[in-house]
C-alpha cells in the first residue's frame, strides 16, 4: 500500500469483480437468448425440408420431383439470405437441387458449413419415398442469424454497460463518502496549531478509524508531556539563573563603584559586560520557555501604545547612550494577548535595532491599526538582513555570518513565537528608502 491512494485502492479491489459479474450476466443474458432463436429458424428450414419431400414421385424404376417454378421461386426468394436445397434418393442419389450441398456429418440434423464462398446453416430432413425414406437439405446463408446475434449482443451489452457505468459512479462516489471521515479527522489535524496537542474527539469518528485516532491520542499525549517537561525545565533553569546573576552583576557594579587600578577595572568592567548579557539570554530563555507551543499563558486586553509607553523610558536611555534618535509613532492598537510576552517581543526588537543601527542613526517604533488589524512596526536605518537570510534569522541560535555583537541570535526567534502564539504574522523588509530594516507583528483582527 505504499504510496498509493485508499481511495484508487479500493476502486481496484471492487471494480474488476462488478465487471467480471456484470459481464457474466450480460452472457448468461446473451445464451438463452440465441438458443431459442437459432431453434426457430432451424425449425423454419425443417419445415421447408417437409414441405419439399412432399414433391417428389416415386415411379417403378426411378425417383422424380416435381416442384413448380413459381413455388420454387418463393421458395429461393428471400429479403436476408440465399436459400438451397438438395433432394436425394434413399440410395443417396441426386434428384433435384442444388449439387454439392454438403450434409451434416454423423447423422446430425443440423450444422453449420460453407456452399458457393458462404457461410451457410445446413439442415437434414428424412421425408417418406414410396416404402423408403429420401433425404432433404434445405441451406440457408447466415445474414439474418448474425445479424440476430448481433441485435442480442447489442441487447444485453447496452444494459449492461449502463449497468456498469452507474455502478462505476455509484462506486466512486460512495468511496468518495465514506473516506469523508478520514478527510475530516485529516482537516482537523492540519487547522490546528503547533501548540494545540488536544486529543482528537473519537466520538463521532467510525468504528473502523477509532484505533488510529486512539493511536493519534496516544502520541499527542507523549509529545504534549515531552513539551511541558522541556518548558518547565527551560523556566526553572532560566529562574534559577537569574538570582545569582543579578547578584553577580551588583557586587560588579558596586566593585566599579571603587577606586580600582585600571587593569582591575578593565576586568571587573568585562565581568559587568558579561553578566548584564548572560542575565539577558537568561530572560530570554525564560520568555522562549513561556512564548513555545503549550506554554500557559494568561490573555487579556492590552493596548500596544500603552505597552510601549510604559518601556520607552528604559529604551531612550539605552538610545541616548549610542547616540541614536529614538522616534514613536504611537497610535492605539488593541489586542488580546499576554501583557509579558509582548512585552518581551517589543524588547528583543528595539534591542535588535539599536544593538545593530550605527552611532547618529535613526529607530522608530510605530503602532497603529492597519485595514482593521492591529499592526507594530520596529524599523532603522542599519545595515539590514540580506534577503536570503530572513527565513534563517528566524531560527534559535542563528545569526547572519559576520555580524557584529554579542547576540545569542535567540531574538528574532523569540518574537517569531511570541507572535505565532498570537496568532499575528511576522514579516522583515527593508526600511524607508530600502535602507536598514522593518520588522512588522500584523495581529488577527479582533
Amino acid at each position: 500500500m505504499a504510496g498509493r491512494s485508499l481511495r484508487a485502492h479500493l476502486l481496484r479491489m471492487l471494480l474488476p469483480p462488478i465487471a467480471a459479474a456484470l459481464a457474466l450476466g450480460a452472457l448468461v443474458t446473451y445464451f438463452p437468448a440465441i438458443e431459442p432463436a437459432t431453434h426457430a429458424y432451424d425449425q423454419a428450414l425443417v419445415d421447408i425440408g417437409l414441405a419439399l419431400g412432399s414433391h417428389v414421385r416415386v415411379t417403378q424404376t426411378e425417383y422424380h420431383f416435381e416442384l413448380p417454378p413459381a413455388v420454387e421461386q418463393v421458395l429461393r426468394t428471400d429479403r436476408f439470405d440465399a436459400i438451397y436445397y438438395r433432394v436425394m434418393s434413399p440410395a443417396g442419389l441426386e434428384i433435384a437441387g442444388d449439387p454439392g450441398l454438403p450434409a451434416p456429418p454423423n447423422d446430425a440434423i443440423a450444422h453449420d458449413t460453407a456452399y458457393n464462398g458462404a457461410k451457410v446453416r445446413v439442415v437434414s430432413v428424412q421425408s417418406p419415398c414410396g416404402r423408403s425414406t429420401c433425404t432433404v437439405l434445405v441451406g440457408e446463408t447466415m445474414v439474418k442469424r448474425e445479424r440476430l446475434a448481433r441485435e442480442l449482443v447489442l441487447q444485453s451489452i447496452f444494459p449492461e454497460l449502463f449497468i456498469a457505468i452507474a455502478t462505476l459512479l455509484i462506486v466512486w462516489f460512495g468511496v468518495k463518502r465514506g473516506l469523508q471521515p478520514l478527510a475530516r479527522l485529516s482537516e482537523e489535524i492540519k487547522s490546528r496549531s503547533a501548540g494545540d496537542l488536544r486529543p482528537i474527539d473519537a466520538a463521532g469518528a467510525p468504528e473502523e478509524t477509532r484505533p488510529l485516532v486512539g493511536a493519534l491520542n496516544g502520541l499527542l499525549t507523549e509529545v504534549s508531556a515531552a513539551s511541558r517537561k522541556q518548558q518547565r525545565f527551560l523556566a526553572d533553569a532560566a529562574h534559577q539563573l537569574r538570582t545569582p546573576l543579578a547578584g553577580l552583576r551588583a557586587h560588579a557594579e558596586l566593585a566599579l563603584a571603587q577606586p580600582l587600578p585600571e587593569a582591575s577595572r578593565v576586568q571587573v568592567e568585562q565581568v559587568h559586560q558579561a553578566t548584564i548579557r548572560t542575565a539577558r539570554l537568561a530572560n530570554q530563555l525564560l520568555a522562549l520557555a513561556r512564548a513555545e507551543p503549550g506554554a500557559r499563558s494568561t490573555t487579556a486586553p492590552v493596548d500596544l501604545k500603552s505597552l510601549i509607553e510604559g518601556e520607552a523610558d528604559a529604551w531612550v536611555h539605552q538610545a541616548l547612550a549610542r547616540d541614536i534618535d529614538l522616534g514613536f509613532e504611537l497610535a492605539p492598537a488593541p489586542v488580546e494577548g499576554d501583557a509579558f510576552l509582548l512585552r518581551e517581543a517589543l524588547a528583543n526588537l528595539v534591542h535588535n535595532a539599536l544593538e545593530y543601527s550605527p552611532r547618529g542613526g535613526r529607530v522608530t517604533v510605530r503602532t497603529g491599526r492597519r485595514d482593521g488589524a492591529a499592526v507594530l512596526e520596529v524599523e532603522d536605518d542599519g545595515p539590514g538582513i540580506p534577503a536570503a537570510e530572513r527565513a534563517r534569522v528566524l531560527e534559535r541560535f542563528y545569526r547572519v555570518p559576520g555580524t557584529p555583537g554579542t547576540g545569542s541570535g535567540l531574538g528574532l526567534a523569540i518574537v517569531r513565537e511570541i507572535a505565532a502564539s498570537h496568532g499575528a504574522t511576522l514579516a522583515i523588509n527593508e526600511g524607508m528608502g530600502d535602507r536598514g530594516c522593518r520588522v512588522g507583528i500584523t495581529f488577527p483582527h479582533g
